[in-house]
């Protein structure tokens, strides 16, 4: 039963560093901060979120038993947002409490398989999967995913540890169209990886800390995240991100309201706050991930200071429509097929 006419709160679990800070106080968070003294609704902002299976664990004895989790609204990873869709774990949301995210969603985002028309979920940030490289160490460009297996790389290229963080890459370069791939794909791009891993191609596979391998030189070129590149390129201008020729995976991390939420009406007026270009604005310069409302870019651009002002020109925030012309959404691994494919993934990648 929703609560929120009554009770002017909800309480919000999100990943850390997910949210503008004040640059004095980082306990202090300016866009949430504001929202609070414009709604009086109080917000309980919880930094709980580390892992996304980690945080399905926490949560789903909970959801399991048809009992609430004590949270209004969550920020979890596409693939793993899915899961919740096809578990009925999430409510729908009201778009009449939310005119800025129906007006101000990227049309790219608006209708990933999982969540056709985007009832469920709505994109926190989303970025890009795709290859960052050391350009003047390795003295050439790469512009598609098979330029990794050049000879110039054995040894020093990673891969992404995570089969639903790693297939779609690398699914596109055999020109695959991941919003509807098909087990032979993914075998056969398995059996691709194999023989990389057997010639010595890749170095390893790694999670995040892909950055230190890259920043030390003892990598060359490897799977990346844009956000990551564009912090790595604030210290190092050798550092490059680029979206492949055949494509690269576009993702999101994506607000929910759990099944049972006590304050439904709170979570959705949350939500819709920022969707306000101006508030996307604000958030996306703290953030640097590909901004999900792309009418703040004008936002931005307009900015008297000449830092802030530059990210409205930069295309891993606000892709260009070359860059955008190669993005898709991956459809999800359904869980029938999870449990053959992570055998195989985990097998190739040792874990």
């Amino acid at each position: 039963m929703d609560r929120s006419a009554s009770d002017h709160r909800l309480v919000w679990a999100n990943w850390p560093l997910y949210i503008d800070t004040d640059d004095d106080d980082p306990n202090k968070r300016p866009t949430l901060d504001a929202f609070e003294k414009r709604t009086g609704i109080s917000v309980d902002y919880v930094e709980e979120i580390n892992d996304n299976d980690e945080f399905f664990g926490k949560i789903s004895p909970a959801l399991m038993n048809h009992r609430p989790t004590d949270r209004d609204l969550i920020v979890i990873s596409d693939w793993m947002c899915a899961r919740y869709v096809r578990l009925g774990w999430v409510q729908r949301m009201d778009r009449a409490h939310q005119p800025n995210v129906a007006k101000y969603l990227d049309p790219l985002l608006r209708s990933p398989a999982f969540d056709p028309g985007r009832l469920s979920t709505v994109p926190w940030q989303s970025g890009i999967t795709g290859i960052a490289y050391n350009h003047r160490r390795l003295g050439r460009e790469i512009r598609t995913v098979k330029d990794l297996w050049a000879s110039d790389l054995k040894g020093r290229v990673t891969l992404l540890s995570g089969l639903d963080e790693a297939f779609a890459l690398l699914m596109q370069s055999n020109g695959v169209d991941i919003t509807r791939w098909t087990a032979h794909d993914f075998h056969t791009l398995c059996d691709q990886i194999e023989h990389q891993v057997r010639r010595g191609q890749i170095r390893r596979f790694t999670g995040n800390d892909y950055t230190k391998d890259l920043v030390s030189g003892d990598v060359l070129a490897c799977q990346a995240y844009s956000g990551d590149v564009i912090q790595l390129q604030a210290d190092n201008p050798d550092i490059r991100f680029v979206v492949p020729e055949e494509g690269a995976e576009l993702w999101s991390d994506s607000l929910m309201i759990p099944d049972l939420a006590a304050h439904k009406t709170n979570a959705e007026r949350l939500v819709d706050y920022y969707y306000a270009p101006e508030v996307a604005a604000k958030l996306a310069a703290w953030v640097n991930y590909v901004c999900p409302v792309p009418a703040a870019q004008d936002i931005l651009a307009s900015s008297r200071d000449k830092d802030t002002a530059a990210l409205a020109e930069n295309p891993l925030i606000f892709p260009d429509s070359t860059m955008r012309s190669r993005l898709a959404i991956a459809r999800d691994i359904t869980s029938t097929e999870r449990v053959e494919f992570a055998r195989r993934w985990n097998r190739i990648v040792g874990l």
